[in-house]
C-alpha cells in the first residue's frame, strides 16, 4: 500500500455531493440507498447539536444487528471525533431507525474487515482506496495494511 495523497475533507460542490444522501433520508427516501448505506445521527462534540452523516456499511452482523463503517477521511473526520466523545447515536438503514452505541475497533479488526470488504467488492475497494488517498495493489495483505491505518467503528444496538 502506498499513500498517494492525504485525504482532504470535502468542500464546495464535492461536500454538497457527499451530503446529498442525507437529504434523501430526510425526504423519507432512505430506502433508495439500499442496505449498503446508513444514516448516522450523532451529537456534535463542540455544539452539542444533532449532526448527520451517511456512511457505507463495511460489515453487517445479522446475529446482533451491529454495523461497521470506516472513517475514510481518517481520524480527523468530524463524525468520527463526535462519536468518540458521545457514542450514543441513532442509525437508520432504509426506513428503520435504531438507537445504537458506537465503539472504535482496534487496527487488527480493521485489517480483517477491510480484507473481507475487498474480497466481496474488489473493484469498488480499489476505487475507494484511491479516493481516500491510498494506492493498493489488490492483494489481501495490502488491504489488511490499509485496514490497519483507517479508523473503523462498530455501531451496536443499545
Amino acid at each position: 500500500m502506498e499513500i498517494i495523497a492525504t485525504p482532504e475533507r470535502p468542500s464546495g460542490i464535492r461536500r454538497a455531493l457527499f451530503r446529498l444522501p442525507i437529504h434523501l433520508y430526510r425526504l423519507r427516501l432512505g430506502w433508495l440507498m439500499g442496505g449498503r448505506f446508513m444514516l448516522v445521527t450523532h451529537t456534535g462534540r463542540v455544539s452539542g447539536r444533532p449532526r448527520q452523516v451517511v456512511l457505507e456499511i463495511v460489515n453487517h452482523d445479522a446475529a446482533d444487528g451491529s454495523r461497521v463503517a470506516a472513517a475514510g477521511f481518517g481520524r480527523r473526520s468530524d463524525w468520527y471525533r463526535n462519536v468518540l466523545k458521545t457514542p450514543e447515536v441513532t442509525v437508520q438503514v432504509g426506513t428503520r431507525a435504531v438507537p445504537m452505541v458506537a465503539r472504535p475497533l482496534d487496527p487488527e479488526e480493521g485489517a480483517e474487515l477491510m480484507a473481507g470488504y475487498a474480497r466481496r467488492n474488489p473493484g469498488l475497494a480499489k476505487r475507494m482506496s484511491k479516493a481516500m488517498g491510498f494506492l493498493v495493489d489488490g492483494s489481501e495483505s495490502d488491504y489488511r495494511e490499509l485496514g490497519r491505518s483507517l479508523p473503523f467503528v462498530r455501531f451496536a444496538p443499545r
